[in-house]
């Protein structure tokens, strides 16, 4: 009894000392649910010291690119338990079904693990199917349990130990086999994911299991009959209530026939029901021109009294939503949209808003956005205060968000350095991260044949880099330069505990900090 009491007495307090609600932990693409990108914990790097960020690490992982998918982005948690102390953990999936778990003070491989896929596919891989592991992982903590979840090619969920990757569950089928399937979510005990481009036969839309029901029900929201793909980076966004968003691609419209391409979706919790939708007027328009809203994910984030979603696409228009009914009654009227800020030659490839946004509200109370804007900003578009020299390759773009005749607005404030394909951004303790990728976007040869990913990926146009600016300016505060010789493709950052972690399609990962 008094051995079962002391252990009993202990779990609070080991749960008190060593689990603080303040850990800078990134669990999941964009650091939340709402897919904020704001590491709001994280304090050990300001405006001040932004510049002394140098290598701390770089491992070269034991993975195979498939196409043009190489390495997740990262994910990361602080003050996990192990028999050799407190560690912080960084976790990145690799496309050929690895999954790799590294102290992350040292680049040391604590675990792997490669999944054998059942079965194969029926369609032959390219880069926008690349029969591979492709969603980030997540890992969810609740109190000395933490797991990492992941989706191995076959569509198989696998939830594992933290601490050394033992199964903590049977493989579970979570979506069709070698469909490309993107970031994971979790919200309650339920994980969400979205698919697109029909790879494998696999229908287009979100699902969500429900982890707390023992036979692990998935339900299913489908887009469009037509194809109308979900492949913003930063997949499906949860609201702090559990509403789930989701912003699709091209497709045949047909509102009455509930096919909704070039949409932003609504949908009740677990059992993805419908419950909204937001189709802008011009969508027509979108479709023919291939300018669909499927290359971004949206933000979801408070300003004053509105709870506000943001949208942006290939078009290089962002529009604010009212959160709690997009639609705005007619399912085509936003709260606010934009003018055009990038992409005014309507080139599909690699021009635009592609991956997803990041917010923050700094120290003054003033609400902030960010979007990576890929080619030169538009020249009838409305000036920026503060310029940082000629972006004809891409930029982030940075936005105040106003209140204007009761309504909410987004002030230009700021344009980065110019940048090589932009990655999307993430914001902490007042410096904005991104990632110049480096990567050749083309898709398409001048007669008409499509690139394959080995032309794509021999054309990369130069080396991933870093970027630190601030938050308020766009001033350029640090840059890694030649540090990163690799190229990246479809990526992002994560941040915990003082250090950035970066991959790169040759299967490397790096980590950037302040050396002691």
């Amino acid at each position: 009894m008094e051995g079962m009491l002391s252990r009993r007495w202990l779990l609070p307090f080991v749960l008190g000392v060593f689990a603080p609600v303040n850990a800078s932990d990134w669990l999941t693409f964009g650091g939340d649910p709402q897919r904020t990108g704001w590491a709001q914990q994280e304090k050990d790097i300001d405006r001040k010291n932004a510049k002394d960020l140098a290598l701390l690490w770089k491992a070269k992982l034991d993975n195979e690119a498939r196409e043009l998918t190489s390495l997740t982005a990262p994910v990361a948690a602080e003050w996990v338990v192990t028999p050799r102390g407190m560690k912080e953990i960084v976790v990145v999936g690799g496309a050929s079904d690895n999954l790799f778990a590294m102290d992350a003070s040292s680049g040391e491989i604590l675990w792997k693990k490669t999944f054998t896929a059942e079965g194969k596919p029926t369609q032959s891989p390219f880069w926008l199917c690349p029969n591979a592991l492709n969603a980030t992982p997540l890992i969810g903590k609740n109190g000395l349990e933490q797991r990492v979840y992941t989706i191995s090619s076959d569509g198989k969920l696998h939830v594992l130990d933290i601490h050394n990757g033992e199964d903590k569950i049977p493989p579970t089928q979570f979506v069709p086999p070698f469909s490309k399937n993107w970031s994971l979510g979790l919200y309650r005990n339920v994980l969400y994911t979205t698919t697109s481009q029909g790879c494998n036969g696999a229908k287009s839309g979100v699902y969500a299991m429900d982890l707390s029901n023992p036979e692990r029900k998935v339900s299913f929201f489908q887009a469009s009959p037509s194809g109308a793909g979900i492949w913003g980076r930063a997949g499906a966004v949860i609201s702090p209530s559990g509403v789930v968003y989701a912003q699709t691609g091209d497709g045949q419209y047909d509102e009455s026939a509930g096919k909704l391409p070039d949409t932003v979706v609504q949908l009740s919790g677990p059992d993805l029901k419908l419950a909204d939708y937001y189709t802008p007027s011009n969508h027509t328009y979108l479709t023919r021109k291939d300018l669909d809203s499927g290359s971004m994910s949206a933000v979801y984030f408070r300003f004053k009294q509105w709870e506000l979603l943001a949208s942006a696409g290939k078009e290089g228009v962002i529009a604010l939503l009212d959160a709690k009914a997009i639609g705005g009654g007619d399912h085509k009227t936003p709260l606010y949209r934009s003018p055009l800020w990038v992409n005014a030659e309507a080139d599909f490839a690699g021009r635009g808003f592609w991956g997803s946004f990041a917010t923050w509200q700094d120290e003054s109370g003033e609400r902030w956005l960010y979007a990576p804007a890929l080619g030169a900003p538009s020249e009838k578009a409305p000036a920026f205060a503060h310029t940082n020299g000629a972006a004809p390759n891409g930029s982030i773009m940075a936005f105040k968000v106003e209140e204007k005749d009761g309504q909410p607005t987004l002030t230009p404030a700021w344009i980065s350095r110019d940048m090589n394909v932009p990655d999307p951004p993430i914001i902490a303790n007042g410096v904005v991260y991104a990632v110049s990728t480096g990567e050749f976007t083309r898709q398409w040869k001048p007669d008409g044949g499509l690139f394959n990913s080995k032309e794509r990926a021999a054309q990369h146009t130069g080396n991933a880099v870093l970027y630190a600016f601030d938050s308020a300016t766009g001033k350029e505060l640090f840059s890694s330069g030649n540090t990163m010789s690799g190229w990246t493709h479809f990526s992002g950052i994560a941040i915990s505990a003082g250090r950035l972690f970066v991959t790169t399609y040759d299967s490397t990962i790096y980590a950037f900090g302040l050396k002691q």
